[in-house]
């Protein structure tokens, strides 16, 4: 067997061009008994942590690298002509310095040199050389390229650049051979270079995919990049099948002859020696303000301030746990940590930008809530500041902020500002090749039809982290579709390979990285659109000690801001932090189930179970937070038995009752884990987190030496265990079981807690003050129709009436207007956020608008155009000034004349005789012309606000569908985005309402089928209408026409849910029933069929369901006599059809 070490090699990471996955790359080399490996991915090092882990585990040495992509000229020219096509370059760490001059090369190319590509220059790798060993890449190097073009003096001029550059033994002239006739040619020029040079030879094979099998699988990623289908002979290929990880035989059976070309593979790998160092952070350090000297003595300044605001009776207790959370703090080195945190929230909270009560674990310690970190005392939640920050298991504390989104930006630029844009990064994440993507993704790229491919991608279950191999075992019909089908199996298996692989790089949405020094001296950077982000994810990052913090936005916290904002106009003391936490009418609603835009809570599910639990506390509201999640919603009926029932609830031992007695017995939270831990069996609630988390992640050698210790302790570790506490080796073993079996579902209760404060205030607000809270929901959610129509749909409930736009009220956001609401300008389309705050401002300062005329002329050179007044008539905002039909008339004109004066006193063309300073805009009459129907005003309305505002067309339909059952548009939008919601996939629904808009597509069988845009007063949802459907009911799909649709609900992770229809009528035809004189209310439809198992059943109840409407349809089943109903509309085309199928004796209306 030869020695060989691949020195080329692209993982996964060259995001759809690479198929080599990282473990299995690192397999494959200790396989094939190679002692190294390179990873080398194309301008990026995203994959280099996972590599040098996944190599270290298989016993393989790591080489981390990457394949630069270099200017033609400067890193900062970009011309396209000249600079389109940067070259390849491989460059490999020898040691720290190498790598931290990789990652500045790396950074720079995509900070300085992007251009389509990061690309760097010469200047660059010549300033960042040292530690680095250089290889001349593959036919897109700089000098392979030069050979191919016939300029050999250029191509050994430039490997000499290159030797110059990295000097000797650092830089080695590459050879491949893939079979490509190209490769023979660059080999000999290559060789003649190393003859006349010395420049030394190596050999690699630019390894794309693991196993030369593995060619097709990476053949399908790049069709997947490009957007082509494999059967196109005109798209972007590698030419062979030689593009893998080959054994040191095979490389040498290739460049035997060629002078060290295999041998310095293995010198290469000998030079390299870079480690990465794990667990040593690097943490910024805090500027003391002046007259400081000592962060220590600072932190602990402000936390004692903090705590004479926070307990001003200084509790018995209270100040030691105070002292003892800035100890542990001190000694394990977090100081400058906890200031950072508090000063870039006390600038928050300066400027008014709301933040969170808390989130996650850091809603336990008591200096952060002296520090105004949080808003949550962690005594009367019973929270620990060890699941926070653990003196037994030291680890990056991880605050994680809540601030409203509309304002995020400003703290994260403050942060900036104070530490340096190059000491501040945003952090990549990766979207993934998910199952139902990767079928989809794959699919397209075979060829095969869109309606196949969703029905095969619809059998995989829909639930997160599901892949193609666990639903081949769950779904049958997947199973059998795999097995009986060869198309179907190859989509599969493709998919199979390529599921889980990174298909883009984006921004973490929260995640900031700053660090004391340059950012790029720890990590490599890229740019995310105009992010600079980390390549490193924030798992790695907090590996590698970088201090990572969650800047996260929650809508909520603006909602409660605004709200609090507008009740102060009437009680200038409102503070929402200071209402009753106890206020029996914000329970009794909440009970009532009138939860719908309340946080956490207003989800079907999560209504239903607030219902049933009827809270009183925010501890019980903290409960529903924690259990509403997959696992723990099974003991929810024994939550709310034990609250209603507190007579049921039973303890395993009587020891458990203080720690479980708010929780009505169940284990809720890791709080409690801990408790049972220190309190039964002795552990200090450090060794019992580091137990929660084994638990946790089931390290189940760690947990069996924990059982013996729980049982019967442990006197080297200063444990007693259970058995000193006379408590029975059974019941221990079954609460140990207990723990076990929910620790992997036992939920914070430090966030639980923080969460419910805010679900509490939301729910105080809509109880108390329900206008302002519904105007500031409305305002959050202004980019989202369905949302503002089910919020409007809320008002109407709650006796709140939304009024259209008025430009003399409206502000940008919804506003309060007496005991009404007004719709606000921002949601008006073509009307700029800037000129509605200049509308408001001169409003503010010159009165309000008197007429049309007067308000064009006063905002005339504020940006006003034609497009913007004529939404701001269309959406009723005019309406005070004349009808709409006339100032849509009289609009150009009013705005002509306007700028015709103002042209004429530019150019002084006054009238000699004129009074005035200036001419005046001749006033133009609003002529008398009768308003537009009805159906045309609500049509412009929905054109320029998304939303129907004075009416709906549904409205004349409204009585003659209370006959049958209808399910919201809006419930189907909104309750599918939830994951607990009641409406799923592939449920059946009716639903009614007008078409909006109408787009055929032919299918690749030169059928059509359509795509149509249905909405009702709720919402709009599309409509998937396929060919057999569209040839039945065509004459019904045309726009703006009322119709009722039957059809399933689909559910997709890439797109809004859609309806797929099985049968279209129009709405006419119920109101064609409804006045039917011979249909009779007795009337009844009866149907015989022999059993509920006969094969017509299932072609029956399909064809009623397509006829709703209010007549009772009894079926009767001859084999049990049982009976079962449903209500239809006796359409005679229902019963010729039926007739036909069962005998015109077994369908009999009377």
């Amino acid at each position: 067997m030869t020695d060989f070490v691949h020195l080329h090699v692209h993982s996964e990471y060259s995001l759809l061009d690479g198929a080599c996955r990282i473990g299995a790359m690192a397999a494959r080399a200790a396989e094939l008994g190679q002692m190294a490996m390179a990873i080398t991915d194309h301008g990026v090092m995203y994959g280099v942590v996972d590599f040098y882990r996944a190599a270290k585990a298989a016993g393989v040495k790591p080489i981390i690298g990457c394949e630069l992509y270099v200017a033609p000229r400067t890193r900062f020219d970009k011309v396209h002509e000249l600079d389109a096509e940067p070259s390849h370059l491989v460059l490999l760490c020898e040691n720290k310095t190498g790598y931290s001059n990789l990652i500045k090369l790396v950074s720079a190319g995509f900070t300085e040199g992007f251009y389509g590509k990061p690309r760097v220059d010469e200047e660059l790798l010549r300033k960042h050389s040292e530690g680095l060993v250089c290889l001349s890449a593959c036919l897109a190097g700089e000098i392979p390229k030069k050979l191919l073009e016939g300029d050999y003096g250029g191509a050994k001029a430039a490997a000499l650049r290159y030797y110059d550059i990295y000097g000797k033994d650092r830089f080695y002239l590459e050879v491949q051979d893939h079979g490509i006739p190209e490769q023979e040619r660059v080999n000999r020029g290559i060789l003649r270079i190393h003859e006349e040079t010395g420049i030394p030879l190596v050999a690699t094979n630019d390894a794309h995919y693991v196993k030369k099998d593995d060619a097709y699988i990476q053949d399908v990623l790049l069709c997947i990049q490009t957007g082509k289908t494999i059967d196109n002979p005109d798209r972007m290929r590698f030419q062979g099948e030689e593009f893998y990880l080959k054994s040191g035989d095979e490389m040498a059976a290739l460049f035997g002859e060629y002078e060290g070309a295999i041998e310095n593979t293995l010198k290469i790998a000998d030079m390299c020696n870079f480690d990465f160092v794990f667990g040593e952070y690097h943490l910024p350090r805090f500027e003391l303000p002046e007259g400081e000297s000592d962060s220590y003595e600072y932190l602990k300044k402000l936390c004692l301030e903090g705590f004479q605001r926070r307990y001003p009776d200084n509790p018995e207790g209270y100040m030691d746990r105070l002292l003892y959370e800035l100890d542990t703090i001190h000694k394990m080195g977090f100081v400058d940590y906890f200031l950072i945190v508090s000063d870039f929230i006390a600038f928050a909270r300066s400027r008014g930008i709301p933040v969170g009560p808390g989130r996650g674990s850091g809603a336990g310690s008591m200096a952060a809530y002296c520090l105004q970190i949080t808003n949550i005392d962690p005594i009367k939640y019973s929270l620990y500041f060890e699941r926070f920050l653990n003196p037994e298991r030291v680890s990056m504390p991880d605050f994680d902020i809540d601030f409203c989104p509309n304002r995020r930006q400003e703290v994260i630029d403050y942060v900036i500002g104070k530490y340096g844009a190059d000491h501040v990064a945003q952090i990549v994440t990766f979207g993934t090749m998910a199952a139902r993507g990767a079928i989809r993704d794959v699919a397209r790229v075979l060829n095969i039809p869109y309606s196949e491919a969703d029905t095969v991608a619809k059998l995989v279950p829909f639930q997160l982290g599901m892949t193609l191999d666990n639903a081949l075992k769950i779904s049958k019909p997947l199973r059998d579709m795999y097995e009986n089908e060869d198309s179907i199996r190859n989509l599969i298996d493709t998919a199979r390979a390529l599921e889980g692989m990174p298909r883009h790089a984006s921004t973490h949405a929260a995640g900031v990285v700053i660090t004391r020094n340059p950012v790029s001296d720890y990590v490599p950077l890229s740019k995310n659109d105009e992010a600079t982000v980390c390549q490193f994810t924030m798992v790695t990052l907090e590996e590698l000690g970088l201090l990572k913090m969650d800047f996260l936005g929650l809508r909520n916290l603006t909602v409660i801001d605004e709200a609090e904002k507008m009740i102060r106009k009437s009680d200038p003391s409102f503070d929402i932090n200071k209402v009753d936490e106890n206020d029996p009418a914000t329970y009794k609603m909440l009970s009532e189930g009138d939860t719908l835009g309340v946080f956490q809570l207003e989800s079907g599910g999560m209504t239903s179970v607030v219902v049933g639990l009827m809270p009183q506390s925010i501890e019980e509201i903290t409960a529903v937070v924690a259990l509403y999640r997959p696992g723990p919603m099974d003991s929810i009926p024994r939550y709310i038995q034990g609250k209603h029932h507190p007579e049921t609830v039973r303890y395993k031992h009587p020891m458990l009752r203080d720690i479980l007695d708010v929780t009505y017995g169940c284990i809720v939270y890791q709080e409690q884990v801990m408790e049972i831990f220190r309190k039964l069996a002795g552990y200090s609630l450090g060794r019992a987190d580091v137990v929660r988390r084994a638990m946790s992640k089931k390290k189940m050698k760690v947990l069996q030496e924990e059982r013996e210790n729980f049982l019967h302790g442990n006197p080297k570790e200063n444990i007693p265990g259970c058995a000193a506490n006379g408590i029975s080796e059974e019941i221990a073993n079954s609460l140990f079981d207990e723990i076990l079996d929910f620790a992997n579902y036992a939920f914070n209760k430090a966030h639980a807690a923080a969460y419910a404060v805010v679900s509490f205030q939301t729910a105080y607000l809509k109880c108390h003050y329900p206008r302002q809270f519904m105007a500031a929901l409305l305002t959050s959610v202004l980019d989202s129709t369905s949302k503002i129509s089910e919020y409007i749909a809320e008002c109407k409930k709650l006796g709140i009436e939304v009024l259209p736009p008025d430009i003399n009220e409206s502000e940008d956001g919804f506003t309060v207007v007496g005991d009404t609401i007004r719709f606000g300008l921002a949601a008006v389309k073509n009307i700029g956020r800037k000129f509605i705050l200049e509308v408001m401002a001169e409003r503010a300062a010159n009165g309000r608008f008197t007429s049309f005329q007067n308000f064009c002329e006063r905002m005339f050179n504020h940006d006003l155009n034609r497009r913007a007044v004529e939404s701001l008539i269309k959406c009723g905002a005019f309406d005070a000034f004349g009808r709409r039909s006339a100032l849509l008339q009289v609009s150009g004109a009013v705005l002509d004349n306007i700028a015709s004066s103002r042209a004429k006193n530019l150019e002084g063309q006054i009238d000699f005789f004129s009074l005035t300073e200036g001419a005046q805009p001749e006033e133009v009459r609003i002529p008398d012309i009768p308003e537009f129907p009805k159906k045309i005003l609500v049509a412009y309305e929905k054109e320029v606000t998304g939303l129907y505002l004075t009416g709906h067309p549904m409205d004349e339909y409204r009585e003659v569908l209370r006959s049958i059952r209808i399910t919201s548009i809006g419930r189907i939008v909104s309750g599918s985005e939830e994951e607990n919601g009641s409406l799923g996939d592939e449920q059946e629904v009716t639903v009614a309402g007008m078409i909006s808009k109408v787009r055929m597509k032919a299918t690749r069988t030169d059928s059509m089928m359509a795509y149509v845009e249905l909405e009702d007063d709720t919402g709009a949802i599309e409509l998937i209408v396929f060919p057999k459907t569209l040839e039945r009911c065509s004459p019904y799909i045309k726009e703006d026409v009322g119709i009722i649709v039957n059809g399933r609900i689909s559910l997709r992770e890439d797109r809004d849910p859609q309806i797929i229809c099985d049968a279209i009528r129009p709405i006419s035809d119920l109101e064609h029933a409804a006045n039917d004189p011979e249909q009779k209310a007795s009337q009844k439809l009866y149907i015989r069929l022999e059993s509920k198992d006969c094969p017509l059943v299932r072609k029956v109840k399909p064809m009623l369901s397509m006829f709703p409407g209010s007549m009772p349809a009894v079926l009767y089943y001859a084999d049990t006599k049982k009976r079962e109903q449903c209500i239809i509309t006796p359409d005679q085309r229902l019963l010729n059809r039926l007739k036909e199928l069962l005998g015109p004796e077994n369908v009999v209306l009377k």
